[in-house]
């Protein structure tokens, strides 16, 4: 599902006091939960269901707070709709909070909730795109999204070809549909996880291309966003916010239905099937990589050089220093010890 969305923290950049790991209880004698809003980036769907299986299994019930997840009637709006203070916090991409930030937004990533891309070129039928070269006299269905666009221009040159090679064609949202009725060849903006493994479960065969994969840097698909201030003040809600996520997510690894069955609840249009496969395929990157980082890690190092790439492509009208872009001070045993709730 292609998902269209487009932070210096005053206190406290990127410098991590790693303590092991340690659990971040509300305070003693709190008479009921905070109120936590969220903001999806789309509609309720795998990519959410460790969201949901911590707001359905008690997760945050433990650290008590009352978290409510809202659908954005417009895939554009959360960071829009973060900044004005409508939501507490919103579910957005990397390389929107960089673009947010060089447009003056004071938003910060405070947790990773997909480690790795999962934006891919995939294509069907009897001809696919198998690799980069296969594009030249492809037609190509994007959602119109620069970032991604430059990703095609990126991986056209890298191929050798120039981009008279590949027709480029703005199908918006409908990427899938365009693909399947032969508007296009092959899209790119459409996600691995859940629009490739529809296609299998279709028996579409697809052919699917990650742009990690590609020479795209790899950056951090999907993220929880906060407002500068709230991350100033709130510290503590935010520190229980993603011990309860990360509880959440530990449940869905063990029983993928702890998830599906309240996203189901949530939007009764979801297949159980598709949901099902979807989580299974998104699982690993649920986690960092490295065991050791704690649930919702994100890699500073990363966002450098994914942070470069936007800059040497035209994508940003300033440099930016993407170490205020995020802090993973607020991650389970993670940054100072600190009530600001």
């Amino acid at each position: 599902m292609t998902r269209l969305v487009p932070l210096v923290l005053c206190c406290a950049a990127l410098v991590l006091a790693a303590c092991g790991e340690r659990e971040d209880p509300a305070p003693d004698g709190q008479a009921g939960p905070d109120r936590v809003s969220i903001m999806l980036d789309y509609f309720p769907n795998a990519d959410h269901a460790g969201l949901y299986a911590a707001m359905d299994g008690g997760a945050f019930d433990e650290v008590k707070l009352d978290v409510e997840a809202r659908t954005p009637a417009d895939p554009s709006a959360p960071l829009r709709l973060l900044e004005a203070g409508r939501v507490d916090l919103a579910i957005s991409y990397e390389p929107e909070v960089l673009l947010a930030r060089d447009r003056g937004a004071k938003v910060v990533a405070i947790g990773a909730l997909v480690q790795k891309p999962l934006t891919s070129i995939i294509s069907i039928g009897k001809d696919p795109i198998r690799r980069p070269e296969d594009l030249a006299g492809k037609r190509i269905g994007t959602a119109g999204i620069p970032y991604q666009d430059a990703y095609l221009k990126a991986i056209t040159e890298g191929a050798g070809l120039s981009e008279d090679d590949v027709e480029k064609v703005d199908v918006g949202f409908n990427l899938t549909p365009a693909m399947v009725s032969g508007r296009v060849d092959g899209t790119l903006g459409s996600f691995w996880n859940y629009e490739g493994v529809e296609l299998e479960r279709r028996d579409r065969k697809p052919t699917i291309l990650k742009v990690d994969e590609l020479g795209i840097p790899t950056y951090n698909e999907l993220v929880i966003v906060a407002r500068e201030e709230t991350a100033r003040t709130k510290g503590a809600i935010l520190r229980r916010f993603l011990q309860g996520l990360a509880q959440g997510h530990v449940a869905l690894r063990e029983d993928p239905d702890a998830g599906i069955d309240p996203l189901l609840a949530a939007n009764k249009d979801l297949d159980r099937g598709l949901q099902r496969a979807a989580v299974r395929a998104t699982l690993p990157v649920f986690f960092p990589a490295d065991e050791d980082k704690p649930f919702g890690w994100m890699e500073e190092n990363e966002w450098l050089a994914y942070a470069k790439w936007m800059n040497d492509n035209g994508l940003l009208k300033r440099p930016v220093d993407p170490r205020g872009a995020l802090t993973t001070e607020f991650l389970p045993g993670e940054g100072p010890q600190r009530d600001a709730s």
